[in-house]
Order: C-alpha cells, then sequence, then structure tokens
C-alpha cells in the first residue's frame, strides 16, 4: 500500500473490477443480517428487489449501497465477514487483496461450472438433495442457513427444488468442486460424481479432501502501487452474466441497461487513484489486464483442453472435433496462450487465422477472436471482398491477430519473391491457424502455403547442419470436423490419406476425443437419421416428351450415344463431343450437342425439381438464341439479316413446335416430381410437431435451391404451419446463375439466427464452418457427396431431438452412396486411431517421407509447366470463333490487364464484332463490367464483355469462347481451353498510354 492510494479507495477498485462476479455470488439475505452499519430502510429495499427480481439485481443495490457509505471506520472489515459469515466465501475473496483468485483458478471454477449446468438435468433427476447437503455440513462446505434453506426448498416443493437450491449455493463456495464431488461420491452418487469428474475418484476414511487433493493453484496477490496508467472503470464492466442460477430458476437476469457503478465514474476513479498502477507480485501488466477485462471469459471445457494440449505446448497439431463442439474457440484460446507466452518471453508474436470462405472472416472475427482478445491485442479481418485500402503487409505489421483468406496469403507470399513487389514471408507469423484443413492436399491453396512452409523446413535442416542461422517458422495449428478418406477403399489406403494430411500440416499429432467422453456426448448431439425414397417408376410425361426431342436432335446430326438420356455419364458424353466437332470445324455437330447438353440439364432439373423449372430454362434457353440471331446495325432500327443457318432454324424451330405440349405438361399436377411430395410432407411433419422448428435443405446447384425456395413460397401450405424460407448460394461468379452477395448471405443468416427465417434451402455453401444456429432438421435433397460433407451437413442437425433425412429416388444411387458414406466415416475415425497409436518415430518417418514427395511432386510440376510455355511468343496461336470457325486473331493482338483480364484492343478487332446488352451482367451488377458483351458479327455467338479499365472501354475475351490453334508444329494443333491459365502462352501487359487518345479539345 502507497501513501498516495487509500485502503478505501482501492477496495472500491476491487469492487468495480469484480462486480459481475460479486453479483454472481453474493446471496444478499445472510450478507444484509451481517451488516449493521447499513440502514434498516436501505435493508428493505434490497431484500424487497431480492424478493421480486432475485438475487444478481439485489447483489447490485447492495454494492451500491456500500460504495456509497458513509464509511465508518472499519467499513471494509465488516463487509468482507458478512459476505464470508453469510456464506458467500468466493465473494468474499475478490474483495479480499490477499485471496484473489488466480486467472488459473477462475478459469478451473468456470469449467467447474459449465461441467454441472451441462449435467443439469441428470443432477436435478438423480441426486437426493437432503443426503448431499447434510454431507456437506459434515465437511464444513455449508452453514447452517445454507442447510436449513435446502431443506426448506425440499420439503416444500420437492427433491428437484431442493437439489436446485443446493447447487445454486454450492458454486458460490470457495474451492468448492472437489469437496462437491468427494460428497457426492459418499452419499451413494458415484455415477454422478464419476459423469462430472470423468475418473473414480479414491474413497477416504474421513470423507473428507486435504489441500494437497486440490490442483495447484497459485494465488495472485494484487498491491496497489504507485503508477496506475490508464484505468477505466465504467458501465462497460458491467457486463452481466446468467451464470448457473439462471438454470436453476433462483435468479433474475440483469441487463447491463438495469446496473450502473453508483457513484464512481471515470473521473472519480482516475481522480482517486491519480497515476497510481495495480500490479501483481508474481505476474506481469497483461495478467493484470486480464484480470479486469469486460470480455467475455475464455475458458475451455474438458474435453477441448484436452486435444488443446500439444499446441499449448507449442507443437504442430490438427485438432479434429466434430461440428458445434468449439473447435474455434480451442483456437482463440491456443491464439491467447501463445500470444501472452510470446510477450511474457519478450519474443515476436503474430498470428494468421487462414479461413476457406469470404464469410467466415467475418463470422471468426466477430464471434469469436474479437470478442475474446480485443482487450490485449490487435485483431483485424481481411478478405477480398473487405480487404483495406491499404496494403497486406501493412496491415501484418499493424495487428497482432489476422483473420483472412488463405488466397490473401498466398498472394502476398508470391509477391514477396518478386524483388519490385512487397509481399510477406511465413517467418512474419509466429502461428498460422487453418480452418477446415482438410482442405490442405493437392493443388489447393493451403497446400500451397503448407510447401513454402516444408521447403523452408528442409532448408533448416540443411543451415543446421552447416552451423548458419535458420529461418523463424510458425507453429500450425489445423482444424477440422473430419479429415475424410480421399476416396480409399482400403483401410490401408485411409491410413495413407490421414498421413498424408498430416504431413501436409506438418502435424506432431492429430488431436481427437475419446469416443466415451460424455461431455462431448452431452455438448453434441447426433442427429435420429431416415431415408425418405421416392417412386422413380412412375409415368413422367414430360421426361417422355424431352427425350423425344433429344432422340429427333440425335438423328439429325448422327449422334449415337451409348448412355441413357439425363445420366451424368450422358452429360460427359456430349461435352466431350461438342469439343470434338468444335476443333473439327463441325459446326451442326458443335451446336446440336450444345442444345443436347441444355435438354440433359432440363431432365435433371426434371427430375430434382418441377417440371416448371425444367420448362423455363428450356424456353429462356431458346427466347435468348432467337434474339441472339437477330442484330441491330449502328444508326439502324431495323434487324440486320438473321444470322440464323440450316442447324439453327431446325433446333429452335423444334422446340417451338413441342412448346405447347411442353407447356400444357408442366403444369399438370397430376405428374409432380414425387421427391417433392415426399419432401413436402418431411417438411409438415417437422414443421407441425414442434413449435420453433428450424431446418436446413441441402440441394445440388443454385438454380435447384431458388426453385425450392419458389416452390415453398408459392405453397401456402407451408405458410400455414409457420415456414419461413429463404434460399442461401454462394458469391462466387463461377456460374450462369445469379450469385448472392456477401451482404446478401449474412443478412439471411442472420434473420435465420433471431428466427425471420427458419427454413434455409443452401447449396453446399452452408456446410462448412458457417455458424447457423441450432437445427431440429436438416434435410439433404437428392444429393451426391463425400463422407466429408455428409459429417458437415449432419452437424448442422445440432438441437435436441433433430432429425437428419436424405431425400432420394428409388434408382438414383444417393443412398446406396450415403451407406458408402457411412462405411467411410467409419474407416476414417479406425484410420485416426491407428495412427495415433503409431510408434511416434516410425509416424515422423512416414510424414517425412510424404512431405519429400509433395515437395518434388511440385518441383517436377512446375518444371514441365515450364517446359511448354512458349516464354514472349504469342504469335505462336491464333482464336479462331467456336461457332463459325472464322479466324478472329492472333496471339499476339493479346494483352494483360492486372494479371487477370484478357483484353484485345487493336482498331483491326473492332470489324469483327459487334456489342448487345448482357442481361446476366446486369444482375450481377459487376462493377468493372458495361453490361454489354461483344459477339460475333458473323454468327452472333459471344466472346466476352466489355469492361471498363481508367476510362477506356475495352473488348474482354473469355477463352471458353475460342478454339486456340497452334502454329509452332508441322501439323497445326487446335485445344479448346476453360480458362487462360491452361494456355501456355505469357502475354504482354498492356499498355494503356497507347491507346489514350487525347485531342485538344479534350
Amino acid at each position: 500500500m502507497t501513501a498516495t492510494t487509500s485502503p478505501d479507495t482501492a477496495f472500491l477498485y476491487l469492487i468495480a473490477c469484480f462486480r459481475p462476479r460479486l453479483k454472481q455470488n453474493i446471496r444478499v439475505h445472510p450478507v444484509l443480517d451481517r451488516l449493521p452499519s447499513l440502514s434498516r430502510e436501505e435493508k428493505d429495499r434490497i431484500r424487497t428487489v431480492a424478493a421480486r427480481e432475485g438475487d444478481v439485481l439485489a447483489a447490485e443495490l447492495l454494492l451500491q449501497a456500500v460504495e456509497r457509505g458513509p464509511h465508518q471506520l472499519g467499513w471494509r472489515q465488516e463487509f468482507c465477514d458478512a459476505l464470508r459469515e453469510g456464506g458467500c466465501n468466493l465473494a468474499a475473496c475478490y474483495v479480499n487483496p490477499s485471496e484473489l483468485p488466480s486467472p488459473s483458478i477462475e478459469a478451473d471454477n468456470d469449467a467447474a461450472l459449465s461441467l454441472v449446468e451441462l449435467s443439469l438435468g441428470r443432477l436435478v433427476d438423480e441426486m437426493r438433495a437432503l443426503a448431499v447437503a447434510d454431507k456437506c455440513v459434515e465437511m464444513n462446505l455449508f452453514s447452517d442457513e445454507d442447510h436449513e434453506q435446502i431443506i426448506a426448498a425440499a420439503d416444500l416443493q420437492g427433491n428437484r427444488h431442493g437439489v436446485r437450491a443446493l447447487l445454486s449455493r454450492i458454486v458460490q463456495k470457495k474451492d468448492w468442486f472437489s469437496p462437491f464431488l468427494r460428497a457426492l461420491q459418499d452419499t451413494g452418487h458415484e455415477e454422478l460424481a464419476v459423469a462430472l469428474n470423468g475418473k473414480k475418484m479414491e474413497n477416504k476414511e474421513n470423507g473428507t479432501t486435504t489441500e494437497e487433493e486440490m490442483e495447484a493453484e497459485e494465488s495472485l496477490v494484487p498491491e496497489v502501487m504507485e503508477e496506475l496508467q490508464g484505468v477505466e472503470v465504467n458501465d462497460s464492466l458491467v457486463s452481466e452474466s446468467n451464470g448457473l442460477e439462471a438454470s436453476f430458476g433462483d435468479t433474475s437476469e440483469v441487463s447491463e441497461s438495469d446496473v450502473g457503478l453508483a457513484d464512481i465514474s471515470v473521473s472519480d476513479i482516475s481522480e482517486s487513484l491519480g497515476q497510481n498502477r495495480i500490479l501483481s507480485s508474481d505476474s506481469d501488466d497483461a495478467e493484470v489486464d486480464k484480470r479486469v477485462s469486460p470480455e467475455p471469459e475464455l475458458t475451455l471445457r474438458d474435453y477441448q483442453m484436452e486435444v488443446a494440449k500439444p499446441a499449448l505446448e507449442g507443437k504442430n497439431v490438427i485438432i479434429c472435433l466434430p461440428t458445434g463442439s468449439g473447435k474455434t474457440r480451442v483456437a482463440v484460446y491456443i491464439t491467447k496462450d501463445h500470444l501472452d507466452k510470446k510477450r511474457k518471453a519478450g519474443e515476436p508474436s503474430k498470428v494468421i487465422v487462414l479461413v476457406n470462405k469470404v464469410p467466415l472472416v467475418e463470422q471468426h472475427f466477430r464471434k469469436e477472436f474479437h470478442p475474446y482478445l480485443k482487450r490485449w491485442y490487435n485483431v483485424t479481418g481481411l478478405s477480398g471482398d473487405s480487404q483495406l485500402k491499404i496494403s497486406f503487409p501493412e496491415v501484418v505489421r499493424n495487428h497482432d491477430v489476422i483473420i483472412s483468406t488463405a488466397q490473401i496469403l498466398e498472394n502476398s507470399l508470391v509477391n514477396a519473391s518478386k524483388a519490385d513487389e512487397e509481399g510477406v514471408q511465413l517467418s512474419d507469423f509466429s502461428l498460422i491457424v487453418i480452418d477446415e484443413c482438410h482442405h490442405t492436399q493437392k493443388e489447393g491453396v493451403y497446400n500451397n502455403i503448407m510447401r513454402r512452409f516444408l521447403y523452408e523446413k528442409m532448408k533448416n535442416k540443411k543451415l543446421s547442419k552447416e552451423n548458419k542461422p535458420q529461418i523463424p517458422q510458425p507453429q500450425i495449428l489445423g482444424l477440422t470436423a473430419s479429415p475424410g478418406v480421399g476416396g480409399a477403399k482400403t483401410q490401408e489406403k485411409a491410413e495413407q490419406h490421414i498421413l498424408k494430411i498430416c504431413a501436409n500440416l506438418d502435424a506432431y499429432r492429430i488431436m481427437t476425443v475419446e469416443e466415451h467422453n460424455f461431455q462431448l456426448k452431452d455438448h453434441v448431439k447426433e442427429p435420429y437419421k431416415k431415408f425418405v425414397i421416392a417412386d422413380d417408376k412412375r409415368r413422367d410425361p414430360f421426361r417422355e416428351k424431352i427425350t423425344d426431342i433429344m432422340t429427333e436432335i440425335q438423328a439429325y446430326c448422327q449422334l449415337n450415344p451409348k448412355s441413357e438420356f439425363g445420366t451424368q455419364s450422358y452429360e460427359q458424353w456430349v461435352v466431350k463431343e461438342e469439343k470434338k466437332a468444335a476443333k473439327e470445324e463441325n459446326r451442326k455437330g458443335h451446336v446440336c450437342a450444345e442444345h443436347l447438353k441444355k435438354y440433359s440439364d432440363a431432365l435433371q432439373i426434371n427430375d430434382t425439381i418441377r417440371m416448371l423449372d425444367a420448362y423455363n430454362q428450356l424456353n429462356n434457353f431458346y427466347k435468348e438464341e432467337k434474339n441472339k440471331k437477330m442484330t441491330l446495325d449502328e444508326g439502324d432500327d431495323e434487324p440486320v439479316a438473321s444470322k440464323l443457318d440450316e442447324t439453327d432454324r431446325f433446333l429452335i424451330n423444334l422446340f417451338y413446335a413441342k412448346r405447347k405440349q411442353l407447356k400444357a405438361l408442366a403444369g399438370n399436377p397430376e405428374y409432380e416430381n414425387e421427391k417433392l411430395i415426399k419432401l413436402r410432407n418431411t417438411l409438415m411433419e417437422e414443421f407441425t410437431k414442434t413449435g420453433e422448428a428450424r431446418g436446413i435443405i441441402f440441394t445440388k446447384t443454385r438454380q435447384s435451391a431458388v426453385a425450392l425456395y419458389q416452390w415453398i413460397t408459392d405453397n401456402t401450405k407451408f405458410e400455414e404451419v409457420g415456414i419461413k424460407a429463404h434460399y442461401l448460394i454462394g458469391a462466387g461468379h463461377n456460374s450462369e446463375f445469379k450469385p448472392m452477395t456477401q451482404n446478401e448471405q449474412r443478412e439471411v443468416i442472420d434473420k435465420f439466427r433471431t428466427g425471420k427465417v427458419n427454413l434455409l434451402i443452401a447449396t453446399t455453401v452452408a456446410e462448412e464452418g458457417l455458424d447457423i444456429k441450432e437445427c431440429n432438421i436438416v434435410i439433404r435433397y437428392g444429393l451426391f457427396t463425400n463422407e466429408i460433407a455428409m459429417v458437415q451437413a449432419r452437424g448442422r442437425a445440432r438441437a435436441d431431438e433433430s432429425t437428419y433425412v436424405l431425400v432420394a429416388s428409388g434408382g438414383s444411387g444417393v443412398v446406396e452412396r450415403e451407406n458408402v458414406n457411412l462405411f467411410r466415416e467409419k474407416m476414417m475415425y479406425k484410420a485416426i486411431k491407428r495412427v495415433q497409436r503409431m510408434p511416434q518415430e516410425e509416424y515422423l518417418n512416414k510424414i517425412q517421407g510424404f512431405q519429400l514427395q509433395s515437395i518434388m511432386e511440385k518441383k517436377l510440376k512446375s518444371r514441365k509447366e515450364q517446359l511448354k510455355t512458349y516464354k514472349q511468343d504469342p504469335s505462336l496461336v491464333t482464336f479462331l470463333c467456336k461457332n463459325c470457325h472464322k479466324l478472329i486473331c492472333s496471339g499476339e493482338d493479346i494483352q494483360l490487364i492486372e494479371n487477370m483480364h484478357h483484353v484485345n484492343a487493336t482498331k483491326e478487332f473492332q470489324d469483327f464484332y459487334i456489342t448487345r446488352e448482357n442481361k446476366t451482367l446486369q444482375q450481377q451488377h459487376a462493377d468493372y463490367q458495361t453490361n454489354v458483351e461483344i459477339v460475333c458479327k458473323d454468327c452472333g455467338y459471344a466472346w466476352g464483355n466489355m469492361m471498363v479499365h481508367r476510362g477506356l472501354d475495352l473488348p474482354c475475351l473469355q477463352i471458353r469462347n475460342f478454339v486456340v490453334e497452334f502454329k509452332n508444329k508441322k501439323s497445326p494443333t487446335k485445344k479448346l481451353c476453360k480458362k487462360w491459365g491452361e494456355l501456355p502462352i505469357r502475354f504482354p501487359s498492356f499498355v494503356y498510354p497507347d491507346y489514350c487518345d487525347v485531342s485538344d479539345e479534350d
């Protein structure tokens, strides 16, 4: 104690700092009885509030009264004694500097509270309140008043209320958990003790627990010393927690707006303490800051701590926990522990959290990392959509924790290898957290990053042998719910897949929780699973009419497929034929194959959703085809001669000849999709059996998600049972169907959380990672996926008594595939166990072998790509229109903007194309485009879009719309490419000044 800080001021400061914990642990009636200095009127007011509103709000009033005073001689000791003698000894510790619990003790106590809360239902059902209460009195854990209140509750309202009264009191005692377990065991509740503790306890003759039996706890003894800086005590410190009492029903919840700090304000505290600082005798400033933080407390359950242990020791690990078990919370805990240790040791530290989906950046930032770490560390979230207007390296320099999409880091690592670009190195980070780390394989962005890590690791071995300084390497933490088996058919291959994932992440160990862990089973609910199979033998006239049209087209262009209409193998065949015809300049075969693909799509839509959706898809396609062939010359109001040739006329006339019949069949409810009937019955059943149902339907495509949403909104029966649906689809622009923006996704998920939407129809965007509220019902609607996606989707059914349903047609093979996934899931867990039990030396040898293999394979692939690249020689290729095969331009005419957009800005090229409005782009609101597409002047085939670059309108080409001809060989070869990256040519960068035509008038 210093001369500049009075004991009274320090005492008031402790009350302000630990106010939320004090309110949770004060039982006002016995405390008031032992406060003679408090006026009768004040006591009556507090007792009235306690009777009406509960102890938490009453405790706030009590603390306000204590803070106001008057403060007579000995008032601090009187309050401490009243707390202790009133049975609130844990609260007494928080106002006594010599007894303040250490952070580790607080964490242990919070973990014990969580255990009791998780097991509350079982405790209330099975525990005998009076027997345990008697034992607690015998062990000096309860006072006589505690005992009387518990007896009264049990006598008046029954044993259950007695148990709740007992639990609400015992959690307010100091060091209560171990004696409570002993009391349970000694009163014949050994199973409850084991359930809470996870193991049996040895019997003691006297039934008590000595200090040596308690876990080792460090005592933190804070003292009020000089130079207290930056003390901020305000209403934010009063962050209300329901605590365990809310579960017992003895107290009322208090919001932050209802309570304050009475007469103690920021200015009062600062003025009283001056420039003094609270320090700890055995901890640094960060520990003291942590103690007074108003942020939510960061504690782990036992099973979470079990899997986190090696990472807390600084080892590279993969944490494999089921969806909904708190993997991200474990990562936050490890992150803070890592940063705390580095700070204490005076070592540089920086953490980057990598995610594979943009919405996860904001989710992890807003819900996990920022709330728990903001008090001590600078945390930021960064993605391609929300990237700050400063460079990524600058963001890294200015923050302790960065949550980012992996591609941003990869781009910056690539830039770091260029002399003229600013980037980051892996050595800039001390910890890398990789979310959904099962994607760290093959050519994924996660694996590209980790290959750099492995290369540096190999380099360090060489430097070590040469006694040279090594490259600092970050610790690696991988998170996954299911690493999968990589398509393995044997146990050996499954084990090999797990080892490869471990090797790619340089994992010391893959961590899982034992299957018998009761706490994990209590927390992660296993849904009831059922199959709903639709009859696929019903007559389908709409499908028959489509296949008749397809048969006519095949006969017209003399194509003979060996696969059945509408199957995946048929789709693969028709795409292959389309490419083949394009290369051979066979326009008839190319166009017919393109139209057959559209009819095949319609068959798949018909099998999945409504006939009407399939009809609309075909009708819109042919309407657009007709419009494409009718173009306008500049300045003319009349269309030029039709671009339709014989093949175009045949295909368009064929559809319009059958259109009325197709439309009539599509509107006939008699032939409705059987799967939709099954889906409707399933939804009606689930949403009528519970008043607050919440569900997700997983479907394959964006189109089917939106169509199912439209089907539900069109049916008033769904509205009558309270279904409020919305679709949730991806934000990428790799589809013809309009994507959702990030804001639209966020808005839908927020509505789902609040209940404004209670049924999501989602593509795979909702399967992994997204924090979606607990569901009663999860439906996979005719969806073929692997075991990883199955585990992810099933994990969304987290509510009690939830249901996981698979709706499919009998002959689709979906049920068989689901059974294969179940088999692979079991194979995966068995493979993980075998890897975990492998001798460490054998394990390390195997993963080192896979690491070397990965690096060598990447080097070999890079060499092959370099060998086939025609450096600085784009003239070796020419581009032909994919539809009419007219020579359009040479590779010399192509230039590159921002390493991404391929443009042809030559004046000669303007003679080959015309422009027209692109409605799809208008819907997507693409900011770099002009909503105008460029099309072949001769045949009307689309080549790409007009884009705006620094005030210039430039034709941007899409390579998939061209046939590429190579001239470097004796006989020219032709190729079709989906992406420009497949083309082994390095195009020059766009020279902006060459195309800026500025006149005197300008």
